[in-house]
């Protein structure tokens, strides 16, 4: 596949953001863990939490609260497990990413065309989502190489979860971009 045509396929009529963001491509392991899907969504929902507060068609109440202390209990646990993990921080890359897959700019080819996407979803947070993702296109650059990757089938609630993510990215980004047409 060329890389126009990869562009089409993962970011063609999806919301897709730009972004430099802690990521990395890994080799997939010979047995994949079934858990990954389930924590990946559990990241995210609990970044919508927080980031998002409240919505005006959800009453703040004891229901909302409560979800609110879950998200930063569910986070403070992946913290505590990180530390004990002593994951290495992947280096920052430029990187356009949407709910289909990714477009990460690597040093150098990968080994495999298959493997574990993983991303750093928020700046203040040092838990990473780990996605599996199937390489569809590459270009040789002079500095690395540009990875097209489309992520594996997931359930529909980590899809919703990730979409919700990207449009909250997409949001800032806009208001970023307004606000400093507003001062100059």
């Amino acid at each position: 596949m060329s890389p126009a045509e990869a562009d089409a396929l993962l970011f063609g009529d999806s919301l897709a953001c730009e972004v430099l963001r802690p990521a990395a491509l890994l080799p997939r392991p010979r047995d994949p863990d079934p858990a990954l899907a389930a924590s990946g969504e559990a990241l995210l929902r609990a970044l919508a939490v927080l980031e998002d507060g409240a919505r005006p068609e959800e009453p703040e109440g004891d229901d909302h609260a409560l979800a609110r202390v879950e998200a930063k209990l569910d986070l403070l646990t992946v913290l505590v497990a990180g530390l004990v993990r002593q994951e290495d921080a992947d280096p920052v890359r430029r990187l356009a990413w949407s709910a289909r897959g990714a477009r990460l700019e690597l040093p150098e080819a990968p080994a495999e065309a298959t493997g574990l996407f993983r991303v750093r979803p928020a700046d203040w947070l040092p838990s990473t989502l780990v996605l599996p993702a199937s390489e569809i296109a590459r270009d040789t650059r002079a500095d690395g190489v540009r990875c097209w990757l489309r992520f594996d089938p997931m359930p529909p609630a980590l899809e919703a979860a990730l979409e919700r993510h990207l449009f909250r990215i997409h949001r800032r980004a806009v208001a970023e971009s307004r606000r400093q047409k507003q001062e100059t």
